[in-house]
């Protein structure tokens, strides 16, 4: 199965399960005249007077997790990193961190058809992700990245406000995960930078920035957009080794 076709796979048979309490009115959403949420809307604000990422969110469909470099003409590889994604391709994606259940990166998850959950506090994002019950934090205190990190699957996560878009700065991952289910490699010199701006109430864009000097000679971007789930909330998905969707459908 190739990266693309395991995309779209995943999409179509775990999508139905994300709608638990699906049509409970969520506290807080504008609405139309006739009581729909109003995605039109402006951007709420915090009481800082900062632009309020809070809500469940998804990507609308599975490009980016297929390849995240689907946007660039030719992906900047080095020689190495070149050969280990022909190879995952050829292999057609056999071996990925997700068929043993663990954890997606960051880039992954960004790209994870998915909902998410952000909650927004003054010194701190979380993010609670539906798929393997998995959650990340992005400090807004002020702290800078840490300088020898424990390797982790998420790294280390800080944020800043760039007029109403949040730069969030991610460092010291481990180098068992992969940038996407296509296979694109990194090292543990990755250096993920995010750009969110929701330009209203429904919507957000999302712009990733791979830099990883060991894997690719230049930065590499991705943009894409969040949809805000309104009057639903996140289910339990517990992803359990040799039951999970790979197994259920085939590989």
């Amino acid at each position: 199965m190739s990266g693309s076709s395991w995309g779209a796979l995943l999409f179509t048979v775990l999508t139905p399960l994300s709608a638990q309490w699906i049509n409970y009115p969520t506290p807080g959403i504008p609405r139309t005249a006739d009581g729909k949420p109003n995605l039109t809307a402006p951007a709420p604000k915090t009481v800082e007077g900062k632009p309020d990422l809070s809500g469940i969110w998804s990507t609308p469909d599975g490009k980016y997790l297929a390849n995240l470099a689907a946007d660039e003409k030719q992906v900047p590889f080095e020689p190495w990193a070149e050969a280990l994604f022909k190879q995952r391709q050829e292999n057609q994606g056999k071996g990925r961190p997700t068929e043993r259940c663990l954890p997606h990166g960051i880039t992954d998850f960004d790209a994870l058809p998915f909902p998410r959950k952000i909650m927004q506090g003054p010194g701190a994002i979380v993010m609670l992700f539906e798929a393997y019950n998995h959650y990340r934090q992005i400090f807004l205190d002020g702290r800078p990245l840490p300088k020898d990190p424990q390797p982790t699957w998420f790294g280390y996560s800080v944020g800043k406000w760039d007029a109403d878009t949040l730069v969030v700065d991610t460092v010291g991952f481990n180098e068992e995960t992969w940038l996407d289910d296509g296979g694109h490699p990194h090292t543990g010199a990755l250096h993920v930078t995010e750009r969110f701006r929701r330009r209203d109430f429904g919507h957000m864009d999302l712009l990733v920035t791979i830099d990883d000097p060991k894997a690719y000679t230049r930065p590499w971007s991705a943009k894409m957009g969040l949809d805000l789930q309104a009057d639903t909330e996140l289910i339990e998905f517990i992803c359990e080794n040799e039951r999970d969707a790979v197994h259920m459908v085939g590989k």
